[in-house]
């Protein structure tokens, strides 16, 4: 009788460890899935447009600038946004548009009128730009759009630097340091290249 009570005790006590530790493991287990983030992406990419590319890109100027863009208010604190700016802007040509017409050949030399030269692109490095600061500013909804209206100042003011800096005149003489050897190996006679 002792030895029978004494088992059931045993077999009591081992039932209550099982259940204990299969406890403990479902605790560990639903505290692991509550702290586990699981990212799914959906992405369904479709082509809106085909477009043939033949323009040469002559240069690009890698810049860099800071930008603070102020909004100034009568009652509430000024708002500003100071925002570091890191992008380049490529001047090309547009070799669809040279014609036949615009190459002449004599007897030792070959004519060529290219387009004058333009702007490709304006391009921000978003992974190298950061917003410093952004004060003054209640709502998250106008925070917003004043990072938004600074990105676009920052696009515009490397545009306007890039001009001032005569991007169009480097990207024609590139246009000769590439086109004239390059030509004058093709076709064994001196090439002579000016702009519409």
């Amino acid at each position: 009788m002792f030895s029978s009570q004494r088992s059931r005790v045993s077999l009591t006590l081992m039932f209550a460890l099982v259940i204990t530790g299969f406890l403990i493991f479902l605790f560990f287990y639903i505290k692991h899935e509550f702290n586990t983030t699981r990212t799914q992406v959906t992405d369904d990419v479709m082509v809106s447009k085909i477009i043939n590319m033949g323009k040469l890109e002559l240069v690009k100027y890698a810049m860099k600038d800071v930008v603070e863009k102020k909004e100034l208010h009568m009652i509430l604190p000024d708002s500003r946004v100071l925002f570091v700016a890191v992008g380049e802007v490529t001047a090309c040509i547009d070799l669809t548009r040279v014609k036949r017409d615009d190459i002449s050949q004599g007897k030792d030399t070959v004519n060529i009128t290219l387009p004058q030269p333009e702007i490709c692109y304006v391009k921000l490095d978003h992974q190298k730009s950061k917003v410093y600061d952004v004060s003054g500013v209640w709502f998250a909804d106008k925070s917003k759009q004043m990072v938004e209206d600074v990105y676009k100042v920052a696009e515009a003011k490397m545009l306007a630097s890039a001009r001032e800096m005569d991007i169009m005149g480097k990207a024609r003489d590139n246009a000769g340091k590439i086109f004239k050897p390059f030509l004058e190996n093709v076709s064994g006679k001196k090439v002579v290249i000016s702009f519409k």
